[in-house]
């Protein structure tokens, strides 16, 4: 850890006041914070859902985002106070001394424009190269953080890579301009367990190499002990404490920053499963597929079932063909050889071909409620549109539904029914999302990442509202999750897949316990742990086996 004198401190709060619009009048989001960052160090925020992480990371850059403004206080970067400075000027630093990488990939790109050029355009912006110059800088750098096929990917768009590869791309892009301060804001949540690894391994060799200070926000404890030299633990936005990583991890002192810790205490409901049925919910029949007839196939030989009342999860690092498996069986991917059957009846591989009936039973949760949800629709809306499409549901019977569908997933329909989704927090627009998918009443639901975006506290409440609903409804789940604690709490069955391929699947504690397939053993190794020496421990390990990619080299 750098010492921490006064002449390395590059970025200094003082007192910081951020104050938020709602209900016609301001209120305090962020009360009387301090901060102290030296150049190459990595300070970790931490705290859950609303605790105002973000906002004190993007007032680094003398930013407050819309409906928020810098109330009081002072920010000053490199001894200069963004505070009183003119947009001009906070407009220079940006992107060229201080950057961001945001959480949502997918919500950051322009969806019209190629990877490499969005790289290239603040380098050429700032005068720091030429186009020729930002392109092989692009490379370079996607190949340090495993992207694959580094000289071609950045010429695909957006919409053409995965979540994961789209996470990474970005966190190239922030690198662009090799700037002074980056502030990553859950930089590794879209990203499996190996990936997770390769970036956190590139992350902290741009800190040192070029002394780069980092703002990490994270709600993932794990993470932030293999990366922050130094860690503020937040709530309401106000500091709970604050230390040097292993004092904190060692010896927290506040009764918060304790249940932070003690978070994943969540298993999955004592009753066992239903035994299986002769015919499975859900049967994936020996399934090809490709998104393209000239690309090579995503999916191959893929065959597993699913039963009532079951949770199967597929794992399996980013592009191996979890979400391309559920596009198979919704009918959103057509596969070129196979067959997806429900209740024994094979399902028409277009979804336009399937009948209403057939669409109802398969409803799916997506990762990112923030892009699932409708920002101009109410929740009425949002949840009240499958009760008229499938089941016609109209005025007082639908208003019922909708209350019970709102007491369902424990929110008041009384304070949430009439809001906008921003008016929500992650969570709660989370739980909007899986009470719209029980609103088509269906057997079986996808479950796509849906607590990778959610802090501790808050994933916890989901799954265990996913285990009780199962209870009482016998739903069958298929939960797509990198996150192998998740897996662990809430899964019966587990299938591994590795590019395109099932390499092993069973009962969660065959999968769990060894013997190992090679590839599940890379995986169950990957899993961070509290412990600020474990990912130092996990390189030198693969580095004797001669396992480490170019990020770990």
């Amino acid at each position: 850890m750098n010492t921490r004198d006064k002449k390395d401190v590059l970025l200094e709060m003082r007192n910081l006041q951020i104050e938020g619009f709602s209900d016609e009048k301001w209120h305090q989001i962020v009360n009387g914070v301090d901060l102290t960052l030296r150049r190459g160090e990595v300070l970790g925020l931490i705290g859950e859902s609303g605790a105002g992480k973000s906002t004190i990371g993007i007032a680094a850059m003398g930013y407050a985002k819309p409906g928020c403004r810098i109330h009081g206080g002072s920010i000053k970067f490199d001894g200069f106070e963004l505070t009183t400075a003119s947009d001009e000027e906070k407009r220079k630093l940006r992107g060229s001394r201080i950057a961001y990488v945001a959480q949502s990939a997918a919500a950051s790109f322009n969806p019209a424009h190629r990877l490499i050029d969005q790289f290239s355009e603040t380098v050429i912006e700032h005068g720091i190269a030429n186009r020729e110059q930002a392109y092989a800088d692009a490379k370079a750098l996607y190949e340090k953080i495993r992207l694959p096929n580094p000289n071609q990917i950045g010429f695909r768009y957006p919409h053409q890579v995965s979540g994961g590869q789209l996470q990474r791309a970005m966190t190239a892009m922030a690198l662009s301009c090799r700037p002074d301060l980056i502030i990553f804001d859950e930089p590794t949540t879209a990203l499996d367990v190996t990936t997770q690894i390769e970036v956190l391994i590139t992350i902290r060799d741009i800190v040192e190499q070029f002394n780069t200070a980092a703002i990490y926000i994270t709600h993932d404890l794990a993470v932030v002990a293999q990366m922050a030299d130094y860690i503020k633990v937040l709530q309401f936005g106000e500091t709970v404490e604050d230390a040097d990583t292993r004092v904190m991890l060692s010896a927290p002192k506040k009764d918060y920053t304790k249940s932070l810790w003690a978070v994943r205490t969540f298993k999955k409901s004592v009753t066992p499963p239903p035994a299986h049925e002769a015919t499975p919910l859900v049967k994936v029949d020996n399934i090809t597929a490709s998104y393209s007839s000239s690309l090579s196939p995503v999916l191959i030989d893929v065959d597993f079932e699913i039963h009532r009342g079951h949770t199967v999860a597929v794992v399996g690092e980013s592009g191996s063909g979890k979400s391309t498996a559920a596009r198979a069986i919704t009918g959103l991917l057509m596969p070129q050889k196979g067959q997806i059957f429900f209740d024994g009846v094979a399902l028409p591989p277009n979804f336009r071909k399937r009948n209403k009936e057939q669409l109802r039973q398969v409803q799916m949760i997506y990762q990112m409620a923030d892009t699932a949800v409708n920002p101009r629709h109410r929740i009425r809306d949002i949840i009240g549109r499958p009760l008229s499409f499938y089941l016609g549901m109209e005025g007082a019977a639908k208003e019922r539904r909708l209350r019970e569908l709102m007491e369902m997933i424990e929110m008041d329909p009384g304070l949430f029914l009439d809001r906008l989704p921003e008016e929500l927090s992650g969570g709660q627009k989370q739980r909007i999302c899986i009470a719209r998918a029980l609103a088509a009443e269906p057997s079986f639901i996808i479950c796509d990442e849906v607590t990778s975006a959610l802090d501790q506290l808050v994933a916890e409440g989901i799954l265990r509202l996913l285990d009780r609903l199962q209870q009482e409804l016998n739903l069958a789940y298929m939960f797509i999750t990198h996150d192998l604690a998740t897996v662990n709490a809430i899964a019966d069955e587990v299938i591994v897949m590795l590019q395109g391929r099932i390499v092993e699947q069973g009962p969660k504690e065959k999968i769990f316990n060894p013997p190992h397939h090679e590839y599940t053993d890379l995986l169950l190794s990957s899993v961070p742990e509290m412990d600020p020496d474990w990912m130092d421990k996990v390189i030198q390990i693969r580095k004797e086996k001669g396992v480490m990619s170019a990020a770990g080299n």
